[in-house]
């Protein structure tokens, strides 16, 4: 708690619901939306229970944001990827570090749109989410046309076979490659889109 003392060496006079949201992220890529507890991200932080709902109200509202901000995070990574200008290209490259942020974070479209969240309605988790979707689809848009949904369905679904598999260690176990997995995800994202394009 802000000016109280360090509790377990965790927090300390700084901004807590930054740390909340940070713990709750690792918590998150962990436990997954349904096992998500509020409790165990403030033992995490070191603060007491009741703590996060002084800045959260409750704790759909606490588990809402943490996933804003993994979706931000994530819309970072793949806009750093994603700069060419060929929209093939850069939407086979949002593919790759899809892949990889999600092997890494455990947070994806998944977490972003999970059901749970939908009753919700947290204003800024829908627009992390909308931004993270449009490095996406506005490649799709200048690929397919009409068909820019389903393109970006199979792009994303593709993406994130590769991360769980990743994840998981599927990819990494026995491997015949040592080629990372951000690029094998691109590689196949491309094979999908120039197939998409005729």
């Amino acid at each position: 708690m802000p000016g109280g003392p360090r509790q377990r060496g965790r927090y300390h006079h700084g901004d807590l619901p930054s740390a909340l949201l940070d713990a709750g992220l690792e918590q998150l890529a962990t436990a997954g939306p349904a096992g998500f507890s509020v409790a165990e991200v403030a033992r995490r932080v070191g603060v007491s229970t009741a703590a996060p709902y002084r800045h959260f109200t409750d704790r759909d509202g606490f588990l809402a944001a943490v996933a804003a901000r993994a979706a931000e995070r994530l819309a970072a990574a793949v806009a750093a990827a994603a700069t060419d200008d060929d929209p093939r290209d850069r939407l086979a490259a949002a593919a790759g570090a899809y892949a990889v942020f999600v092997a890494e974070h455990r947070t994806g479209f998944d977490v972003v749109y999970a059901p749970a969240l939908r009753a919700a309605r947290d204003a800024d988790l829908a627009a992390a989410g909308r931004a993270v979707m449009a490095l996406f689809l506005d490649p799709a848009r200048e690929i397919a046309g009409d068909g820019a949904l389903e393109l970006t369905e199979q792009v994303v679904a593709l993406a994130h076979g590769y991360a769980t598999l990743d994840a998981e260690g599927f990819l990494t176990a026995d491997r015949v490659t040592d080629v990372p997995t951000a690029t094998r995800a691109r590689r196949a994202a491309r094979a999908l889109i120039d197939g998409a394009a005729g």
